[in-house]
Formats: structure tokens, C-alpha cells, sequence
């Protein structure tokens, strides 16, 4: 846990994060107005920390000593996908919460 934490993560990478979390609840503030009836409930702040965490576990098994957008984005849809509550309108149009996390990693600019 200690060489994991000891894992940089760029303060911009870090608001990468948040934006990402912050853009499933609201996903009009990226661009994404569509879908803000579709969601009932986005991830809450405890997604970003664990997107934190993981990011910095998955440098940590690739030999890195630091965090890259790539981790964040390849491990986003497992740390939010059950974090995002979707309404019945979007079940009903087949749009899942994977779908969800997609749009908005691909919206939110990369720093």
C-alpha cells in the first residue's frame, strides 16, 4: 500500500479525475445536455478516489512510478459503472451505464 501511494499522480491527472466524475452528474457542463435526463444518480466523490487508487495500483503493476490518462480512462468504466444510476428513459433506449462512462471520457479533454 505504501509503494502504491508512493505512486505520482500530476495534479492535472488528479482534476482529470474529478472532472470525469463531476461530468456524471452534470453532463450538460461538458457538453453531454442529452444526457442529463437519462441519469438518475452520477458517481459520487468516493469514485474519484477510487479511480485515484486504481490508477496508481495499475502504474504501479506496469513498473511506472506515475499515473498516465490512459490508466484513468482504460480503468474508468470499472470504478463508475456501478456508480452511475441511470433513469428508466435510458434503460428504455438501451443506453447503459458503461455507454454513460464512454460519452464522458470522451468529452472531457485529456490533459
Amino acid at each position: 500500500r505504501e509503494q502504491i501511494a508512493g505512486i505520482h499522480l500530476d495534479p492535472r491527472l488528479a482534476d482529470y479525475i474529478v472532472d470525469l466524475v463531476r461530468a456524471t452528474r452534470d453532463p450538460a457542463a461538458v457538453g453531454l445536455g442529452a444526457l442529463t435526463p437519462m441519469i438518475a444518480y452520477g458517481a459520487s466523490p468516493r469514485a474519484s478516489i477510487a479511480l485515484a487508487q486504481t490508477s496508481r495500483a495499475r502504474a504501479y503493476l506496469g513498473g511506472r512510478d506515475f499515473v498516465t490518462p490512459e490508466d484513468v480512462q482504460d480503468l474508468a468504466p470499472d470504478v463508475m459503472r456501478h456508480r452511475v444510476v441511470l433513469t428508466f428513459d435510458a434503460e428504455a433506449e438501451g443506453l447503459d451505464s458503461d455507454g454513460v462512462v464512454r460519452q464522458v471520457l470522451g468529452a472531457v479533454p485529456v490533459p
